[in-house]
């Protein structure tokens, strides 16, 4: 009903969301396609793990160097820049087959995907606060959603030959023409400021933990998720099914996470989305039942995946509108160091009883008693300063 009264809003997002979104098929595919393509060009396996870990680095970098590009040529021409970077780097893959070539290629393509996610979140994120938490939810739907239908790539068109790379190329080119030609309300070029060490230090740190324990918690999944369920027993034909009602777990409370900021206090609401995490791999944990496995892991999802637009609407809140190009930067630095440690600490839990499952519970946990104490100590302060 909001958005039949106020159509403008939804012009102004439309460009950047549909740019996204191509994008995000596009990549899924890729990041599927990656792996599997190895044998192919005469590259041996073990380096897959290599060209995630070269990304998620490339990753960092560009949370950090991003912000000049932006305040400089504005969020429509970073973002096509970003996006011609990234299609450079997927040139190389086929028509240069060499591990350092790979490796080098995907430290950039990481640096441009970094450029994508802050200059779409801070397009977003500017303008009427109010909104914000939905035209977040509008983003992470994108992005998952289109992700998601990427996968479908592998078995439609294959993973050999010259097909797979036309259409990831043809898909992203798509995307820099809506950029182009599409009409749209972007902040303006010039108008970001850059924190300071000490005013970084001053940001909500219950939106920075929360940034930080999204790429904890998603980085394992995305990593060590299918290897665990291999070890649980799981048959390869249900292992994908699997793995895709997290994600439409993710797609799927989007929509309920503007509507629940409404009445709720975002650490609070950290707090909740943690604990329906814990009660998931809780369930999960009492029955062995597959079907039952499927409901968990979609709630899983669901949990998971609301902890980051709402972290990043926190730091956001009543905040500069000058600083947002920074602040984002900040909360995707947060989340690509979380992704980068999750897998790694998560694998030490590989060999437990529970597994990665143990893994995700502890860290859900911890994180929803922070936040619940948070929660508590900004009400304190607010009643004070009444």
């Amino acid at each position: 009903m909001e958005n039949t009264l106020a159509p403008a809003p939804k012009a102004r997002i439309a460009v950047p969301v549909i740019a996204l979104a191509l994008y995000a098929v596009a990549s899924g595919y890729l990041m599927s396609l990656i792996p599997l393509m190895l044998p192919h060009y005469g590259l041996d396996g073990s380096l897959a793990s290599w060209l995630a870990s070269v990304f998620y680095a490339g990753l960092l970098v560009g949370a950090m160097v991003i912000e000049p590009l932006v305040n400089k040529v504005g969020h429509r021409n970073a973002f096509i820049y970003c996006l011609l970077a990234f299609i450079s780097t997927i040139l190389v893959l086929p028509t240069i087959a060499s591990a350092s070539a790979w490796l080098v290629a995907r430290f950039i393509a990481g640096i441009a995907v970094a450029g994508v996610f802050v200059i779409v979140e801070s397009w977003l994120l500017h303008g009427d606060e109010s909104a914000r938490a939905k035209r977040l939810g509008l983003y992470m739907g994108s992005l998952y959603g289109g992700s998601s239908l990427g996968q479908l790539g592998i078995g439609f068109l294959g993973i050999t030959g010259s097909v797979p790379f036309i259409a990831i190329f043809l898909l992203l080119s798509l995307a820099i023409v809506v950029l182009f030609f599409g009409r749209s309300d972007q902040p303006e070029s010039g108008h970001s400021a850059s924190l300071s060490l000490k005013q970084m230090t001053k940001l909500n740190h219950a939106a920075i933990i929360g940034c930080i324990v999204s790429g904890l918690t998603l980085g394992a999944i995305y990593g060590l998720m299918p290897v665990e369920l291999s070890n649980r027993g799981i048959a390869n034909d249900d292992l994908g099914g699997l793995m895709a009602l997290i994600i439409l777990g993710g797609m799927a409370v989007q929509p309920i996470v503007p509507w629940l900021s409404k009445f709720l206090g975002r650490t609070l609401l950290m707090a909740l989305f943690c604990l329906l995490g814990v009660g998931s791999i809780s369930l999960a944990a009492s029955d062995s039942s597959i079907y039952l496995l499927g409901i968990s892991l979609f709630v899983l999802g669901m949990a998971v995946f609301a902890i980051y637009p709402v972290a990043i609407n926190l730091g956001c809140d009543k905040l500069d509108p000058s600083y947002i190009v920074s602040v984002t930067q900040v909360m995707l630095f947060s989340y690509s160091i979380g992704s980068v440690a999750g897998p790694v600490i998560a694998d030490g839990f590989m060999l437990g009883t529970q597994g990665l499952l143990g893994y995700l519970f502890a860290a859900l946990l911890a994180t929803c008693i922070y936040m619940l104490l948070a929660s508590i100590k900004g009400k304190r302060q607010a009643m004070a300063g009444e």
